[in-house]
């Protein structure tokens, strides 16, 4: 005999936490997103690794920055940036550094 769940039950607890408020606020959900998954798991993390993932994050963040430039100048949106750039040098706008 296959049980039916009980379809007046409570979805499982899940403490969310608000930028303001010290203390976790609780919230019934029947699911958590993919986003909360991963706050929650940070949160478990210990100093150590919270450390490691913050530098990890950084290169990540860089990396996709340089991607994003990349991808940017190969299409030509910089062109305008640079032509202005190179016209306040001609100009005698720029200094050495």
């Amino acid at each position: 005999m296959k049980l039916q769940p009980n379809r007046y039950a409570l979805p499982p607890l899940i403490q969310h936490r608000h930028p303001v408020e010290p203390f976790p606020i609780p919230c019934y959900s029947s699911h958590m997103t993919k986003l909360e998954k991963i706050e929650q798991d940070i949160a478990s993390l210990t100093p150590g690794e919270v450390a490691k993932l913050a530098q990890w994050f950084a290169e990540f963040q860089a990396d996709v920055w340089d991607k994003q430039i990349a991808d940017d100048a190969k299409a030509g949106r910089l062109d305008s940036l640079a032509e202005q750039a190179l016209a306040s040098h001609k100009a005698g706008k720029s200094r050495p550094l």
